[in-house]
Order: C-alpha cells, then sequence, then structure tokens
C-alpha cells in the first residue's frame, strides 16, 4: 500500500481595528470582496453565491494584462466567527490547475477589532505554500485597508524625518497618488530604521509587515499598487529614460552637492567655533552651476522634467530646490535660472507640495 502524500498548510493571524460584522461581510460580499481580494497592483472581479454550497469565482487582472481566476465552494458559513470554503486556481497554464486547497477562517473579537486567524490547507510543497503566502500578505493589506477607519494610512506606515528631501519626495507621490499613509519620525541608523531598511536609510515604508526601503522604490510601489490618481512614471519610452536620468543624477549629484554638502553645513556647521565650513561650502558652490545649468536646459521645454505631467523625477527634484534656495549662495545662482525657477513655481502649487512642507 502506498504511503499518504504528505501535504503542506498555511496559517496566518491578523488582527484588524473593526468588529468582527465588518470584517466577515468583507469576505463574504462581492462588492466588498472585489476591494481587497487580490495582490496589491491587480483588480478583480467577483461573482459569489453565498450559501453552503454556493460557487464564487475570481477573474483577477495585473497591469500588464495577465489573467488569472479562482473558484470554489462556500463550506460552512457561521457569522460573524467563522466560515470555510474551498480554493482552486483555473486554467490550463496555471501550475497549480486542478489543484483544490481549503480556507478556514475564524474571527475572534478582541478589544479594539478582531483577530483573524487563518488556515489555508492541501498544498502539495512547501513552494506552493510560500507563493500563496506572499499573496495573502497582500491582500490582508488591502482588506486592513478596507475595514481599518483610518484607511490605508491604517496599513501604511512611512519610516523618517520630514525634513529629509528623500522622505519629503516619498510624501509627495502618495499625496499626488491620494493614498494616505501615516508619517514615523525615527533618526536614521536608529534600531526601528535598521529594522526595516538594511543600510538604516530614510525612508522605509512598512505595508502592514512588508518592508520597502529606498525612495524609487516606494514610488514606483505607490505608482504601480494603487489605480486611483495619476501615473508618476511617463508612458513613453524617451520620457522614462528621461526621467531615469534625473532620478539618478539627484542620487549621484544633486543631493550630495546641494544638500549634504551645502545645505547641511548651515544647518549642522562643523568648522571652527561653530561656524559653517566654509571651504565645504565654496567646494560645493562651484559645482552647483554645472549642476543647475543642465537642469535649466531640461526646463526650456516646459515645467516637467519628463513628458508632458509630474513624474518621478520632478519628486526627487523639488525638495532639494526647496532647500537650495533658503541658503544665500543657492537663492543667488537660482535668480539666473528663469526655467527652473517657472517649473518650480507650478510644482510648489501642487496640493502634494504645499502638504508635506515640513
Amino acid at each position: 500500500m502506498n504511503a499518504p502524500t504528505e501535504t503542506f498548510e498555511l496559517t496566518m493571524t491578523r488582527f484588524f481595528r473593526a468588529p468582527r460584522e465588518k470584517v466577515y461581510a468583507a469576505f463574504v460580499q462581492p462588492e466588498l470582496m472585489a476591494a481587497w481580494q487580490c495582490p496589491r497592483g491587480m483588480a478583480v472581479q467577483v461573482s459569489a453565491d453565498v450559501r453552503v454550497g454556493g460557487a464564487y469565482h475570481l477573474q483577477m487582472r495585473s497591469r500588464e494584462g495577465r489573467q488569472f481566476a479562482v473558484g470554489g465552494q462556500f463550506v460552512e458559513l457561521d457569522p460573524p466567527g467563522r466560515l470555510t470554503y474551498t480554493w482552486a486556481w483555473e486554467g490550463e497554464q496555471s501550475p497549480l490547475a486542478g489543484l483544490q486547497t481549503v480556507i478556514e477562517v475564524d474571527l475572534i473579537a478582541r478589544d479594539g477589532g478582531t483577530e483573524m486567524r487563518m488556515r489555508h490547507s492541501g498544498f502539495r510543497n512547501a513552494m506552493e505554500r510560500g507563493n500563496h503566502r506572499h499573496g495573502w500578505d497582500s491582500c490582508f493589506n488591502k482588506l486592513n485597508d478596507l475595514v481599518d477607519q483610518q484607511g490605508t494610512a491604517g496599513t501604511l506606515t512611512l519610516l523618517g524625518d520630514a525634513r529629509s528631501p528623500y522622505v519629503r519626495t516619498a510624501r509627495m507621490g502618495f499625496a499626488e497618488k491620494g493614498v494616505a499613509v501615516t508619517l514615523k519620525p525615527v533618526a536614521a541608523h536608529s534600531p526601528e530604521l535598521l529594522a526595516v531598511h538594511p543600510f538604516g536609510r530614510m525612508p522605509a515604508l512598512l505595508d502592514g509587515k512588508a518592508a520597502i526601503w529606498e525612495t524609487v522604490a516606494i514610488l514606483r510601489f505607490v505608482d504601480e499598487s494603487f489605480g486611483d490618481g495619476p501615473l508618476l512614471t511617463p508612458g513613453r519610452i524617451s520620457d522614462r529614460v528621461q526621467c531615469d536620468q534625473w532620478v539618478s543624477a539627484v542620487n549621484c549629484y544633486l543631493y550630495d552637492t546641494m544638500v549634504r554638502r551645502y545645505v547641511t553645513q548651515y544647518i549642522f556647521p562643523t568648522g571652527e567655533g561653530g561656524q559653517p565650513d566654509r571651504r565645504v561650502i565654496d567646494q560645493a558652490v562651484s559645482e552647483m552651476p554645472a549642476q543647475l545649468a543642465a537642469l535649466e536646459k531640461v526646463y526650456e521645454r516646459g515645467d516637467f522634467i519628463a513628458g508632458e505631467s509630474l513624474s518621478f523625477a520632478d519628486l526627487f527634484v523639488a525638495p532639494v530646490l526647496h532647500y537650495l534656495e533658503q541658503m544665500p549662495e543657492g537663492k543667488r545662482l537660482l535668480t539666473d535660472m528663469p526655467n527652473i525657477r517657472r517649473a518650480q513655481g507650478v510644482i510648489r502649487q501642487r496640493p502634494s507640495f504645499i502638504a508635506t512642507t515640513a
């Protein structure tokens, strides 16, 4: 007689700041299921016959147009505390086609909310289980967006100092997309930041428990995970190249010259007697005309760096120039840059810039 085949199960626990009734409804009402029953960056269409033995169907679609389908039946419905349903991927191209697994969900009332315990069983190997863990983590982050009274601000936490240009860049990105995020003040290289960012730099982002670090990665996340709001990535390849060039230019040249060695010297002077170190300032100032001239030329074409609308590049440049113009030499240099001043005047009228002024 053959030995029984080993199966693998996934167990997950999550706390939601919402009553059990609200969380339970999100599992069984199709209009609510459509808000969270797929990972971030995807959309889903839902149909459901909510009764024991009734079928449900999820049709997921990625931003690239790929389709993924899941179907199953409700096995147990005991509101607002428990439900069980089957889960089976559909489509001949799916590596999991033909495999039926079972999901059991228990909702337990806790002070201030609901503890969810989910058991997803029937996987054939650890890889299948691991892939589903990643997907469920993202889905449950969206579920938290839905049921938490703070919305996305109850799920998304940005770690950093509001005075940092890079933190402001990230915050402006969230504001442009209309996505609420909670800013949690932390210092660079602090234990709390190092727990998320391996190099202790700011900003870093927590989406639930998922860690995202480096400003450009955070912008990519918000741009591709949330459908509402304008795209921050240009559509044409030539504009995307221009955008990437200037994001890199800020990271490699402008920030070092204009902020780290220049602005910071006025704010945290290292010279004799607690005064700004003129040698450091003068060296940085000597490098600025060429950098500003390159940016001035870009702005000859319009108010945005890459294409006809705001992009990552504008979000990186604006906080740096805002600091630069507050210092004497920087203000003087910018008086000779009419295109920069015009373009920055436009971006500084945007709600995202106004809302993130430290």
